[in-house]
């Protein structure tokens, strides 16, 4: 497929021409604001779908939204009709087309040239009036609140939120993509088009969630960053980071027998750490009432010992980081690891919850 992409150097425009070149779309023409117009003449003149991104919401004068809007719709709209190839074009709105102002006038005119095209054509006509859109690459302090929040608490700059309750739909970058991508697959109906994925929450709820990535850095606590909404703000988060800022220290704890360092806390499912051993170095003589643990050598040999604290019966088991074995601790059993090898002893640590300083539920009985 031909396909034309204008606003190519946009927020959108970029992760979209992105996207397309990895669904193996390989004839993409990128058109912004740069663009010679016989070029972008001669663009459309091959298209096989259009997807119009371009527009103005910032201007310098009022009168950019009708040029920026409406004209340059309206002119794309006579050339693919020049055309006769019946190619489909896909309009980016945007939820003020509703609303009575000169930035959605502009796009309700726009909407409605690129009706009328589909109606006069027969060709597919695709409208997306988009909610608030983020993502990475977004730029901060323009016309996304996320953006220009996630820019100013990853460079400590203070933020300011008038009504932390205010209702905001945000879409993110993604699934914008992946359904316009869709448009190409797919043997839709014309018309008003809706990403799929929606999230219905306050400005004061993003900006506590964007505070806690922060402080993460520091408590160790990691958010629910799997899924959903929390998931696309920690990746738009991260996105504003700078390359120095890609580490950061932790800290570690250390003395005869080796170092502990935590790496990872979560709220509901424990926490990562490790630890070394010396040469010859016992660590552990503790049991657990309820608290399980994960141990998995990365590098050198231990030993493992246990003893039930109730029967006193004993089992001993020797793992190498060669074998990539787990060894759990089970309640009610005291256990301890030794490093019986030539080398310093690595063992990474899962436990399935945050140590408790004031309530640890570790108490000590050596083997």
């Amino acid at each position: 497929m031909n396909i034309v992409v204008t606003g190519a150097k946009g927020f959108i425009g970029k992760n979209l021409c992105v996207m397309l070149s990895e669904k193996g779309y390989d004839s993409v023409i990128q058109i912004d604001r740069d663009t010679p117009k016989a070029d972008i003449e001669q663009a459309l003149s091959s298209a096989d779908f259009v997807f119009h991104l371009a527009g103005i919401n910032r201007p310098k004068h009022e009168s950019e939204f009708t040029t920026g809007n409406t004209n340059f719709t309206e002119s794309v709209v006579n050339q693919l009709k020049a055309n006769g190839r019946n190619t489909g074009i896909m309009l980016s709105s945007s939820i003020q087309a509703s609303l009575d102002n000169a930035y959605g006038a502009s796009k309700a005119q726009a909407e409605e040239l690129v009706e009328a095209y589909g109606r006069d054509t027969g060709a597919g006509a695709f409208i997306y009036r988009f909610p608030n859109v983020f993502g990475k690459w977004c730029r901060p302090n323009y016309n996304s609140f996320v953006a220009t929040f996630c820019h100013s608490i990853v460079n400590d700059i203070d933020i300011n939120i008038h009504d932390p309750s205010a209702p905001v739909t945000l879409v993110y970058i993604d699934d914008v993509c992946q359904s316009l991508m869709g448009l190409l697959e797919s043997q839709s109906e014309s018309g008003l088009k809706q990403v799929p994925v929606e999230y219905n929450t306050t400005v004061g709820e993003v900006a506590d969630l964007l505070a806690a990535f922060k402080a993460s850095r520091d408590n160790l606590i990691t958010e629910h960053v799997g899924s959903g909404l929390t998931r696309a703000l920690y990746s738009t988060y991260l996105s504003y980071f700078e390359p120095f800022k890609f580490h950061y220290p932790l800290p570690k704890y250390g003395d005869e027998r080796g170092v502990f360092c935590e790496m990872l806390k979560t709220k509901e499912s424990g926490q990562f750490s490790f630890f070394t051993a010396h040469k010859g170095i016992t660590r552990g003589g503790h049991y657990h009432h309820s608290k399980n643990e994960k141990f998995l050598v990365i590098k050198g040999e231990a030993v493992f010992k246990f003893e039930h604290i109730a029967t006193g019966e004993r089992y001993e088991l020797t793992v190498n980081a060669d074998e990539a074995t787990v060894v759990e601790t089970v309640p009610g059993w005291s256990h301890d690891i030794t490093n019986i090898g030539d080398e310093e002893l690595i063992v990474m640590l899962w436990a399935n919850e945050i140590f408790d300083r004031d309530a640890p539920d570790t108490i000590a009985k050596p083997l």
